[in-house]
């Protein structure tokens, strides 16, 4: 079983940079994939990007491709997603979630099995 805490998430301008970081305890070596998702109000689920823990290989959204950044520090079993420029069109619940089975899609939510309960980044123009 893993348990995932998330943390970082706050309010920040057009064009600001923000990171986020999410805590994983429990069986992690059991996680094959780990990613970040988001979802604002009223709509789905989507991928924002991910990483194959054993490689390091990461995937990213077309959309914030360039802009974010995800990283792991096996060391402190942390996960994270630097976010840069910034657009409020990236104003969303942000969650953690680890997959402790094969992943394909590597951005499909459905695919994983563990969450956090999320932090919340607004972008403000």
């Amino acid at each position: 079983q893993v348990q995932l805490v998330e943390s970082g998430g706050g309010s920040v301008q057009t064009g600001g940079s923000l990171r986020l970081s999410c805590s994983a305890s429990g069986y992690t070596a059991s996680t094959y994939y780990m990613g970040w998702f988001r979802q604002a109000p009223g709509k789905g689920r989507e991928g924002v990007a991910s990483i194959y823990t054993s490689t390091g290989a990461t995937y990213y959204a077309d959309s914030v491709k360039g802009r974010f950044t995800i990283s792991q520090d096996n060391a402190k079993n942390t996960l994270y997603l630097q976010m840069s420029s910034l657009k409020p069109e990236d104003t969303a619940m942000y969650y953690c979630a680890a997959a402790s089975s094969p992943v394909w899609p590597p951005l499909d939510p459905s695919r994983y099995n563990y969450w956090g309960q999320g932090t919340r980044v607004t972008v403000s123009s």
